[in-house]
């Protein structure tokens, strides 16, 4: 039934304004308004993602989007220097001080959380 459909994404923030500076301003991205309510980020690939204003947000507890990056550390000093905080995570999934987890044969990743709470990833390619 869905096999060529062209499916995109979406979540919510609680804020429309600080959404558009931060996915615009400090993660570069193309942001277009669409409407009072709604911003969709383009995305290379060709399926924008949906962002939309939803008062009564509550943040997912888990990974919304992943940016598939060629160097986490890199990324993660660029972006820190742009004033974003990684999350520290402890137990099985572990990061290191900068909020880089290196595990076993798992890909390489950082998270760190949108002005909204979502939390997004830094992940090697």
């Amino acid at each position: 039934m869905f096999r060529n459909t062209k499916a995109f994404s979406g979540f919510s923030v609680n804020n429309l304004q600080q959404a558009k500076d931060f996915y615009q301003q400090k993660l570069g991205l193309e942001v277009e308004a669409e409407g009072e309510f709604m911003l969709r980020l383009k995305i290379a690939g060709g399926n924008d993602i949906l962002v939309y204003l939803k008062p009564d947000h509550v943040p997912a507890t888990f990974t919304i989007l992943n940016f598939p990056v060629d160097n986490v550390e890199e990324t993660v000093d660029q972006l820190t220097a742009a004033g974003i905080t990684f999350l520290q995570y402890e137990g099985a999934i572990k990061t290191n001080a900068k909020g880089i987890h290196h595990g076993d044969g798992d890909p390489t990743v950082a998270w760190f959380t949108d002005p909204a709470g979502n939390i997004l990833s830094v992940v090697s390619e």
